[in-house]
């Protein structure tokens, strides 16, 4: 299964020690390039960037398509936009978003969505993500 993933699920995994939960739930782990940018670039110096760095697993990707609304309108920010932008590109099984608004957006246009505190739950009982 495939996942694209957004800044704060990816920081408080990192932060907690479980990012690695990623690469032992999904075969692929994608990061637009915006959300890279604003965890471990613009992040830098900030706890937990140099473990999202360090993750060679994950897949740092652009979105080729572009929203026709602009974000402000719809009340998103880049990366969560970012994030469904390529989760539909891709065809994705799952989005990590843990933001409110975010969510409703991708449940609404049918996508499967997990939160940090979703994740951590799957984890804790042993399961797999369905």
């Amino acid at each position: 299964m495939k996942a694209v993933i957004n800044a704060t699920p990816l920081i408080s995994l990192s932060l907690t020690g479980h990012l690695q939960l990623l690469n032992q739930l999904f075969s692929e782990v994608y990061v637009p390039t915006s959300v890279y940018q604003e965890v471990v670039t613009q992040g830098r110096q900030r706890p937990g960037s140099d473990v999202v760095r360090n993750a060679d697993w994950l897949i740092v990707q652009q979105p080729a398509l572009t929203s026709p609304i602009p974000v402000a309108l719809m009340g998103l920010d880049l990366g969560e936009q970012d994030v469904i932008l390529l989760g539909q590109e891709l065809a994705v099984n799952w989005l990590i978003i843990d933001e409110r608004l975010g969510r409703k957006i991708a449940q609404a246009m049918s996508f499967q969505v997990k939160g940090t505190l979703g994740l951590l739950l799957v984890a804790c009982h042993g399961r797999a993500v369905n």
